[in-house]
């Protein structure tokens, strides 16, 4: 059987520990300012498609323009099924209630009908039926691996349509013996997950229904072969993906070159906050400043993923660079703002009533479980944040009070409770100091991961007041580190190619400039 029983171990997001060098070598020329600026000023790219390339915009084609979907379109593909390992793909189902859906079901019932007049026609019809023979046959050879000679001839020997022909010719064709034989292959070639569709096929008794039947469970058993080629693909992908992805956008960058200008911005807003604050944290009263603020590469690319955590994914477009990766961060930094409030209301319920509740983690447990569960629907447009931290608060003073009683302590006065309320709904205020705090130290530990050579080996320790979502913290961590690991490796070279226009254009022109001046 080509997939009966397959077992399949999917390795982690992350590529091994020995894929972790090409980052760095991508970023040689832009290690941090220990070496020359010799390195930035010499063109160690000679396409047009390089980002500090000077030539003038070209008119681009139709068939360009469809040829970089298609380039996107197989790159998406491609990373999508490498990096999530619960990647498959579903049959499309047309809901009943559209247009569309009833006028599938119209057409699909009007042929079964036909086909049930013409087999119960006197003397019977077997056109229609032998054709569906025919197709059937073609998808059982689909299924079968190259070795399957013995059960490709039974197929095509029993399933001849000449013979059927003949045998409907001299009212002898047996479709029901047929339908039995096909239903019977289909139980060696299925998954272990259609076991229970072959048993119902073999219970039915209606011809037509039968083979009704038997086409639905071969376009299950079709979307069955599919996934199971994409698992069969997938370990070769995880150890291709870089130099793929990286060739794949290569391509779309030569076919539309501005296909880096909202990367180009991303970074360069990382580049103009870094210089301003260098220059704050630098400049000394009545001091000259004679020379430009030297940055890190890394560290300004590392501030433009930090972003990625607080970006607004409804109003802003992600950088090129990072759009096989859109969902998967949306996810995360909606899981982070989350985990954020979760952990402000903890701080809050700490400060006001710690000291009554201390000496009790089941309570701590309750009240991020019940706080979880009502922050579920924050990402929905109709969520009232404001209503939501308010019955946060009240569902809070309610188990704080049924703890305090059932340990024989007196409930908390309302005066206590309404402070307590009101903090929780504060927290959705601008420039509110505990969530400035907490997503604070949430950014520095986010940076810190990203500073690691491997985050799933030694990660870093937990801030303080992060410890109720440590935990959720860390998983998340891993997976936002991993997602920009692979990023970093594979869009190295056209990050190095701005950050060297970014950082060192002006002084590269200066010297170009003077270099041939005195030629």
């Amino acid at each position: 059987m080509p997939f009966n029983g397959e077992k399949h171990c999917v390795g982690e997001d992350q590529p091994s520990d020995s894929d972790s060098s090409r980052f760095s070598e991508s970023m040689a020329s832009l290690s941090d300012c220990e070496c020359s600026r010799q390195s930035f000023t010499s063109d160690s790219s000679s396409k047009s498609s390089s980002p500090a390339s000077t030539s003038p915009p070209r008119v681009v084609t139709f068939d360009e323009v469809m040829a970089a979907t298609r380039n996107l379109s197989n790159m998406t593909l491609a990373h999508e099924i490498a990096v999530n390992e619960n990647f498959q793909l579903k049959q499309d189902a047309l809901p009943e209630s559209s247009l569309a859906g009833r006028v599938r079901h119209i057409v699909h019932q009007a042929f079964w009908d036909v086909l049930e007049s013409e087999l119960n026609a006197e003397p019977p019809e077997y056109e229609h039926a032998i054709k569906l023979f025919e197709e059937i046959r073609e998808i059982l050879l689909s299924f079968l691996t190259p070795g399957g000679n013995r059960l490709r001839n039974q197929i095509c020997e029993v399933l001849d349509t000449d013979l059927i022909r003949q045998q409907a010719e001299h009212s002898t064709v047996d479709i029901q013996g047929l339908s039995n034989y096909v239903i019977s292959t289909m139980g060696k070639l299925c998954a272990p997950v259609r076991d229970d569709d072959i048993r119902e096929l073999k219970a039915t008794g209606n011809v037509v229904e039968v083979l009704r039947q038997i086409f639905h469970v071969l376009d299950l058993m079709k979307m069955d072969m599919v996934n199971f080629t994409i698992r069969s693909l997938r370990p070769y992908l995880q150890r291709q993906l870089v130099d793929y992805e990286r060739t794949k956008f290569q391509e779309i960058l030569e076919e539309t070159p501005n296909a880096l200008d909202q990367t180009t911005e991303w970074i360069k807003e990382s580049v103009n906050e870094e210089l301003l604050s260098l220059s704050e944290t630098t400049l000394t009263p009545g001091a000259e400043n004679s020379s430009k603020p030297c940055l890190s590469p890394t560290l300004v690319l590392n501030n433009s993923y930090l972003k990625l955590l607080q970006w607004d994914y409804q109003k802003k477009q992600l950088p090129e660079t990072l759009m096989t990766d859109g969902t998967r961060l949306q996810e995360l930094t909606e899981k982070l703002n989350q985990l954020k409030i979760i952990a402000c209301l903890s701080v809050i319920t700490n400060n006001m009533v710690g000291a009554i509740t201390e000496g009790l983690p089941e309570l701590a447990v309750r009240l991020k479980r019940i706080s979880a569960v009502l922050l579920e629907g924050l990402n929905k447009e109709t969520c009232n944040l404001k209503e939501v931290l308010n019955s946060i608060g009240v569902q809070t003073c309610v188990e704080v009070n049924k703890t305090l009683m059932e340990k024989g302590l007196p409930a908390l006065n309302a005066e206590v409770q309404a402070n307590l309320i009101g903090q929780f709904s504060n927290i959705e205020e601008e420039d509110n100091p505990i969530w400035s705090l907490i997503e604070k130290r949430i950014q520095l530990y986010m940076k810190s991961l990203l500073c690691l050579p491997s985050p799933q080996k030694c990660m870093p320790p937990v801030p303080g007041g992060l410890t109720v979502i440590q935990q959720e913290l860390e998983v998340l961590g891993c997976q936002y580190a991993n997602i920009v690991n692979l990023n970093k490796q594979v869009y190295g070279p056209f990050y190095a190619n701005i950050l060297r226009k970014l950082l060192f254009g002006v002084e590269a022109l200066r010297k170009a400039e003077a270099s041939s001046s005195t030629n």
